[in-house]
């Protein structure tokens, strides 16, 4: 399966995913760029005008364990946000919150898209 995300700088998010993330470049052309992940799946992002207006999440990558996943993402200078939403029972400490089947955390990338890390309980 491949996952496909906008981006108004192909090129910041293209350094974001490779340098910040640590994904692999697969294949790269003018408009779009490639990733590998886990389970034979890619991540391409591609070149948009207007880029998302969703603020709902785009993407969510699976993790054994979300507070080493957030610890090396922040080492690599991604900002992982703090959510507090009372109305829906979330709320991060440090970063991660408890969703009941799972714990989560989230950032955004330079295109604006809303990506998620969860580990499954």
């Amino acid at each position: 399966m491949d996952v496909l995300l906008l981006a108004t700088d192909l090129q910041a998010s293209r350094d974001f995913y490779a340098q910040k993330i640590g994904l692999e470049i697969v294949q790269e052309k003018e408009d779009a760029v490639w990733f590998k992940c886990g389970g034979g799946s890619r991540l391409a992002v591609g070149r948009s005008t207007i880029g998302t207006a969703d603020t709902q999440d785009q993407a969510t990558w699976r993790v054994d364990d979300v507070a080493a996943e957030v610890a090396q993402l922040r080492a690599r200078g991604v900002e992982i946000l703090d959510v507090d939403l009372p109305d829906m029972g979330i709320r991060t400490v440090d970063g991660i919150a408890d969703v009941g089947h799972a714990f989560a955390a989230w950032f955004v990338d330079p295109g604006k898209n809303s990506l998620s890390i969860l580990q499954f309980k």
